[in-house]
């Protein structure tokens, strides 16, 4: 049986020192990527929710175009707002009421469930609705994403 001293047992201070220093080393390399991945979590959110709503005003447009959604004069088709696509629309000809949203998204951006909206009849770069009918959606958030461009040009 092996006795061990009194001076032999544990770990040094330098390897104590070696160990934390590496744990510091490792722990500032994760942050970083910790962060990035947050964003990039964010930015899939955001892609989603513009997609979701703008399908939702495409098949509005389609069924209005179909004849199945009466059209008001000056809207080109498009729904008058975002809550007409969460309520619905009494369709032409049938009892039901067409619901093209279930609720309209948060954006993940801003935290809040308010879009930015464009109208048919507005300029493609206008920041600015006009009202008459909702074309097209994007973010109110100044934030630029990681690839550079702003989300609110999405």
């Amino acid at each position: 049986m092996m006795r061990i001293r009194r001076g032999e047992a544990g770990f040094t201070l330098a390897e104590m020192v070696m160990v934390a220093a590496l744990i510091a080393i490792l722990a500032g390399m994760a942050l970083p990527v910790a962060k990035y991945a947050v964003k990039r979590r964010k930015e899939v959110e955001l892609r989603l929710a513009l997609r979701l709503m703008r399908n939702a005003i495409d098949e509005y447009k389609r069924l209005s175009d179909k004849g199945m959604i009466p059209k008001k004069v000056g809207s080109e088709g498009y729904p008058p707002d975002l809550e007409t696509l969460v309520e619905g629309v009494q369709l032409v000809g049938k009892d039901v009421k067409q619901k093209f949203l279930r609720r309209i998204p948060v954006d993940p951006m801003t935290g809040e469930a308010k879009w930015g909206l464009r109208s048919y009849q507005d300029e493609p770069d206008s920041t600015t609705w006009g009202e008459q009918n909702v074309y097209d959606v994007y973010s109110l958030s100044d934030g630029t994403a990681i690839d550079g461009t702003k989300y609110k040009d999405w």
